[in-house]
């Protein structure tokens, strides 16, 4: 039965099908400026979450955004703003009670069931459209429109300048944060400070590719980056090129079958984490047969 399934050329038309692609592609040029900019954000922000062990947090940010979000579509107001009093709810939560890691997780395992909980009983209250709900869920590459855009790019920029801001005491921070401390650097306030900023870049994300799926945005770029090389420049640098490919192409993929977005980026990023975990295996299996080597030379 699957196999017949997977041979039906209907199932892969809906999965790959370009079909008046040129103008469906003028549809979705917001998504595309979203995607793109989102791409930045997440490829920038996203060393510091992987540095900083914070992968869970993102999730658990999520799922308070996305009943903000689901709250606001009941009552009809912005969902962005909804999405963001939830994301910055749980970032403030997170950052003020969970300093040291065992609280941290705790009180994600708490925050994750109940914002799912109260997600999914607004969006059971709303009474308009089903696609509306499943994007929040899943991503939706029609949903930015002109004044969604401007606002994503309006708290895209605010994170951006608030990351460059903080990056160098930030980076030390995350690397040892009792020699930081010790050297006076304010590691709770910076904690704090990074989890306000990670809220409203989860809370604008979720716009694109839902909030069940951020986490392909917000953290395995990074960590495809940070299998490959370990340079503060460059890490950063293959981190946004990692995002931005598997935002934007996933949107011109999704375009294509017209499926949500989320398969598209997902997959996307997965496989461009397996090459990186490949070549960065590689590259570990070579140097410690130069080492061997060398120690045979040096005998």
């Amino acid at each position: 039965m699957i196999a017949l399934a997977t041979d039906d050329p209907s199932v892969w038309s809906q999965i790959f099908g370009f079909q008046n692609y040129g103008e469906l592609l003028a549809l979705v040029k917001n998504s595309i400026i979203a995607g793109a900019v989102l791409g930045i954000l997440g490829g920038l922000i996203g060393p510091f979450v992987v540095k900083r062990d914070l992968a869970f947090a993102v999730h658990g940010i999520s799922e308070l955004s996305f009943a903000g979000a689901s709250a606001a579509l009941l009552i009809g107001a912005n969902v962005v703003t909804g999405s963001m009093a939830g994301s910055l709810l749980a970032a403030l939560l997170i950052g003020v009670l969970g300093s040291r890691a065992r609280d941290r997780n705790s009180i994600i395992a708490v925050l994750m069931p109940f914002g799912l909980g109260l997600g999914i009983l607004f969006l059971a209250l709303y009474k308009g459209r089903s696609a509306n709900k499943f994007g929040l869920l899943t991503g939706q590459i029609v949903s930015v429109d002109n004044p969604q855009l401007t606002l994503l790019l309006v708290i895209s920029a605010i994170v951006i300048v608030g990351l460059l801001v903080v990056w160098r005491p930030l980076t030390f921070a995350s690397v040892d944060a009792d020699v930081a401390r010790a050297r006076g650097l304010p590691v709770r306030t910076l904690a704090i400070v990074f989890m306000i900023l990670l809220g409203l870049a989860t809370a604008v994300s979720i716009q694109v590719v839902g909030a069940l799926l951020v986490l392909s945005l917000l953290v395995t770029p990074a960590a495809a980056a940070m299998r490959v090389t370990s340079s503060t420049l460059w890490t950063p640098v293959l981190s946004v090129i990692f995002a931005v490919t598997s935002v934007v192409g996933g949107i011109l993929l999704a375009l294509g079958g017209g499926l949500p977005i989320s398969p598209y980026v997902t997959t996307i990023s997965f496989t461009i984490y397996v090459i990186c975990r490949i070549v960065g295996w590689r590259r570990s299996k070579r140097g410690a047969y130069d080492r061997r080597t060398l120690v045979r030379v040096g005998r």
